[in-house]
């Protein structure tokens, strides 16, 4: 039997190195369970992988958790999914409040404006890489094909207006695509995660909860659908940080180890403090642990739920436009024009010669640095 140390040090080193979001925390879970340990054959953890992708919230954390599960059940889930989430929330913290201070040093305020100049380019490249594996998802007929098109662009659309009311627009969608392929009959799709949104929140930490509860329970995609999700509450609705702030939260959670969700610890320092951000991370993790120990068991009967697969084949198209769309607002927050040439070149780092995020990242932010030094505007 795999003891609850051994997960809790497997998993923490995880989350200590996993730097380079979902694909980089996959292929370390998988050459430790696979391939290192053997724990899991390689069919059982292509089958997790597929089953945590159609959940919503971080995929690739509930892989952590589910992994843990299957070693030691409920304990292990919990000891493995938090050890692999705190490394990457004591740092994101920690430089939360270095970036967010109001009397930070010139050179981490230039960080802070090139590093999140480069945010939307990240969110295109993101848009990019979901891309080959969603049309082909569409299948080769010509409705099927132009459906998948109308979803993404209203993605697109809805990333760019809507702001927080997003998710109606993900789930309605999936459900579209369910009724379309004749899955909708059955009242047991009726929509579930459709009720959270009648308890709007109107400020202070309920609002706060309310927020990190729509990143963790409500982003279908996972990742960098969380943007436009965060954005025009974080910055327009309750006014807990600036834009340029929140693009500096983005591009915290895309350079520091772990989840990627945890850009919703950033806003709930912003919001709260150091309290705020612990407890905004625990509202958007925990439907992550809460789906994998109530629903693991029966994860082969959901990837083999037509309507499941349905509702994911109209949802996912609309994913992929939101992340895509979440660069338009991100772009208007830029202010100089030095930062417009900071994420043209990004862009052509991570889309013409595919580099990775974390070094478009890094240079940009050195080059903000450059550019503070140099007496350039960055407030």
């Amino acid at each position: 039997m795999v003891t609850l140390w051994t997960i809790a040090r497997e998993w923490g080193r995880i989350g200590c190195v996993g730097f380079g979001g979902p694909p980089a925390h996959i292929a370390l879970l998988r050459d430790l369970c696979v391939r290192r340990r053997g724990w899991l054959d390689a069919a059982e953890f292509e089958d997790a992988i597929a089953a945590t992708n159609l959940l919503p919230g971080p995929a690739s954390t509930q892989l952590a958790i589910y992994t843990a599960w299957r070693l030691r059940g409920t304990a292990g889930a919990f000891v493995g999914g938090c050890c692999f989430i705190a490394p990457g929330l004591a740092l994101i913290l920690v430089l939360a409040a270095v970036f967010l201070a109001a009397g930070s040093p010139v050179w981490v305020r230039g960080a802070a404006a090139g590093a999140g100049a480069a945010v939307a380019a990240v969110a295109v490249h993101a848009a990019v890489g979901l891309l080959p594996a969603g049309w082909r998802r569409a299948g080769n007929g010509r409705a099927a094909r132009a459906r998948w098109i109308a979803y993404a662009a209203l993605g697109i659309v809805s990333a760019t207006v809507l702001g927080p009311w997003l998710v109606l627009v993900l789930i309605g969608a999936g459900l579209l695509e369910v009724g379309i392929r004749g899955g909708l009959s059955s009242s047991r799709v009726s929509a579930w995660p459709l009720v959270p949104v009648a308890g709007l929140a109107t400020g202070g930490l309920t609002a706060l909860c309310w927020v990190a509860f729509k990143v963790g329970a409500l982003s279908y995609g996972g990742g960098f659908v969380i943007i436009p999700l965060m954005q025009a509450d974080a910055v327009d609705r309750y006014g807990w940080m600036t834009g340029a702030q929140f693009l500096n939260a983005v591009a915290l959670g895309q350079i520091t180890p772990g989840p990627v969700v945890q850009t919703v610890a950033v806003v709930g320092y912003a919001a709260a403090g150091v309290p705020g951000g612990l407890l905004a991370a625990a509202v958007a993790f925990a439907p992550s642990f809460a789906f994998v120990l109530a629903g693991g068991k029966y994860f082969d009967r959901l990837r083999a739920d037509q309507r499941v697969q349905a509702f994911f084949t109209g949802a996912g198209p609309a994913v992929i436009g939101a992340i895509a769309g979440s660069a338009f607002p991100l772009a208007l927050a830029l202010h100089h024009l030095w930062q417009f040439a900071v994420l043209a070149a990004a862009a052509a780092w991570l889309l013409a010669a595919r580099r990775g995020v974390v070094s478009a990242l890094l240079g940009a932010g050195a080059l903000g640095v450059a550019a503070a030094l140099t007496g350039w505007p960055i407030g």
